[in-house]
């Protein structure tokens, strides 16, 4: 069904490209696995189909995010705050952690001069006393975080956010990072969209100010904050990007709750599991100890009844209270028992004692009788009684027990949106540039800023998987996994550059024949790829982001690679808050850019032996002459890198007033 904001004629092409792109994508795809892979050099051969599946997959997803684009148009009008009936109240937030004072109060003071009533408030997570003199100077607010949140987890923004939720009454919330600064009219423009009780958030794009019309960093990303953004809105996942979002508390409060009790309730039952392995394994070790088998009989008495009460339907509360005292007291029971037999060793000691010229060799005596305590069913039971306090719910280990924001990912973002889609809350993507922001100023902050993005959309993809989340329909499951899916690009680029590397310089050859039949499916497939993104881009730049896709290679792997260790191994990320402000001059940093440079290294080297190769008889036919074709597309890809890497930054300084 076309939606009926998004002009139909618009609609119409976009389907109708989609079909065309999908359908010859996977005549190629089918065809190069059923009929082209050359299995005599299978060890390129496989990985460059490999990479050509994951780019068809790419592609495919794109247009099924692009069949249901959606075009909002003009938003509904905002609740009257001057008619009780329909007035709304709203906090805005700008967070910060250590950006300049002068840059947290432009944002501050733009946000105060919001129209629509509302209170603003500054998230200081640095808890600077020069933030604060300068707020209180014009009459904002500052939070900064309670003593609960000492030598506590603190969660990055997701914490600071957190944080405020629970000290402020707003029915809506303004977003807004330290550096984007809002215009008057963001609250007309995006309040009304909550009249539909089930939108739980709005979304406008992040536009930078201090970037180019070059762009040579790609800090704009008019495809992404526009025709993307719209594809996911067409199936109700458009998702929150950190700032310029306003949002449900009631919404956020309700995933906080039922966050609490679902992850509750997974830790009890995982405890409760986990101490049926441990009785296992202490059996094993005491089969020979009959007291200590004693306690173990009791502990699992105690876990199959807790198990009982769960499948029952009993409370979680009260069922742990019931295990947690239940293993007490038998830990309890034995320390006594364990002193008692401890008092009457003790006193048979004293009693060998008497003698002096004994007292010497009793000392040997005495130590290999206490040795034997070491059988203690006290400590046999430890590590359970270890579980009384896995099985706690009040979330001590946290300063507070409800997180409405996700701190499973430094993409607090992405995550909470998705959650919130789990619950059957609705968003939307307003394509309005409401706020005016500062893009990275240098390629080490820009590369910094894009691990993180990648690191903590990865780190949800690990951690909860979209294809099997509970509650979101597959439409919205394929849409936050075509996000996560686009960072696996970095590995397919690797592939890329290595295979017309080894074509031109030996010869190797992965595909079995360049044929009519080669070209006839690669061609159609790569010319309607390309009308596909000129059709949804309508008009929007897109060749820089097509740039970066494939030139900032290394920080996607790093990015997935490193999110891998984060959530398997226990490894930090390394999470580091992009600077706002540009940094001191340094000179070209090349050494950003080293595997980038081997693989243009690679590119002009294979381009130099081919050259010798025709020389000398020994390349032939037109496999060399397409590698060489490819191989000056990966150049220009590459020559962004240069650019970025001898970019001075914007010269003159952000301190003009918002227009």
């Amino acid at each position: 069904m076309l939606d009926r904001t998004t002009p139909g004629r618009r609609i119409v092409a976009i389907r109708v490209v989609v079909l065309l792109a999908s359908l010859a994508g996977l005549n190629y795809i089918v065809w190069r696995w059923a009929a082209s892979v050359n299995w005599s050099s299978w060890w390129i051969a496989v990985p460059l189909i490999l990479a050509e599946t994951y780019s068809v997959i790419d592609s495919l997803l794109f247009g099924l995010g692009a069949w249901r684009l959606r075009e909002r148009g003009e938003p509904p009008a905002a609740p009257d705050p001057d008619t009780l009936e329909t007035r709304v109240t709203v906090d805005v937030f700008v967070t910060t952690y250590n950006e300049e004072v002068d840059l947290v109060m432009r944002t501050a003071l733009a946000a105060q001069r919001i129209r629509y009533p509302h209170t603003t408030w500054i998230l200081d997570d640095g808890g600077r006393p020069e933030i604060r003199a300068a707020a209180e100077a014009a009459g904002i607010g500052v939070i900064t975080r309670s003593d609960d949140w000492a030598d506590r987890p603190r969660h990055a923004k997701a914490g600071n956010l957190n944080n405020a939720l629970l000290s402020t009454e707003g029915e809506f919330l303004l977003i807004l990072d330290a550096d984007q600064v809002p215009k008057p009219e963001i609250l007309d423009r995006t309040l009304g969209y909550f009249k539909d009780e089930r939108i739980a958030l709005v979304q406008t794009p992040q536009w930078f100010e201090n970037v180019p019309e070059s762009d040579p960093l790609g800090s704009q990303a008019p495809l992404f904050y526009g025709p993307i953004q719209q594809s996911k809105d067409g199936w109700n996942s458009a998702f929150f990007c950190g700032s310029n979002a306003v949002l449900r508390r009631e919404a956020l409060m309700q995933l906080g709750v039922a966050r609490y009790v679902t992850e509750v309730e997974a830790a009890v039952r995982r405890a409760v599991r986990t101490s049926r392995k441990l009785l296992v394994r202490a059996r094993e070790e005491a089969v020979d100890q009959p007291r200590v088998l004693e306690a173990l009989d009791d502990a699992e008495t105690v876990v199959e009844r807790a198990r009982a009460e769960f499948a029952a339907g009993e409370s979680i509360g009260d069922v742990t209270y019931r295990f947690q005292r239940s293993i007490d007291t038998i830990a309890f029971r034995f320390a006594d028992a364990d002193l008692a037999a401890m008092k009457g060793d003790l006193a048979d000691l004293a009693a060998m004692s008497l003698g002096p010229d004994t007292f010497d060799a009793l000392d040997e005596a005495a130590l290999d009788l206490l040795a034997q305590r070491s059988s203690s069913p006290l400590a046999a039971i430890e590590s359970i009684s270890l579980l009384v306090g896995a099985l706690d719910v009040d979330r001590g280990s946290e300063a507070q027990a409800i997180m409405p924001l996700a701190t499973i990912s430094v993409t607090e973002d992405m995550a909470t949106a998705m959650r919130l889609h789990g619950l059957g809350w609705r968003s939307v993507y307003h394509d309005e540039t409401l706020a005016i922001g500062l893009a990275p100023e240098d390629l080490a902050t820009m590369m910094t800023q894009r691990l993180r993005w990648a690191q903590g959309t990865m780190q949800v993809f690990f951690r909860e998987n979209p294809l099997v989340q509970k509650g979101l329909s597959w439409g919205q499951r394929l849409m936050y996994f075509s996000t996560m899916w686009s960072y696996l690009s970095g590995f397919a680029a690797v592939v890329y550059i290595a295979a017309p590397v080894l074509c031109l310089s030996f010869g190797v050859v992965p595909v079995q024949a360049y044929s009519v039949d080669f070209f006839a499916r690669l061609i159609p497939f790569l010319v309607l790829n390309q009308v596909l993104f000129w059709v949804v881009a309508a008009g929007r730049p897109t060749w820089r982001g097509q740039q970066y896709s494939l030139a900032l290679f290394p920080v996607w792997i790093a990015s997935v690679t490193t999110a891998f260790q984060n959530v398997y191994r226990g490894r930090a990320l390394g999470f580091s808050v992009t600077p706002k402000t540009k940094q001191a001059a340094t000179g070209p940093r090349w050494d950003l850019v080293r595997p980038q440079i081997w693989a243009v290294a690679c590119l002009v080297a294979a381009l130099v032996l081919v050259g010798v190769r025709y020389a000398t008889g020994q390349a032939e036919g037109i496999a060399p002459l397409v590698n060489i074709a490819w191989v000056l597309f990966d150049l220009v890809i590459f020559s962004i890198i240069v650019r970025a890497v001898l970019y001075p930054g914007p010269s003159a300084p952000h301190d003009k007033e918002p227009s």
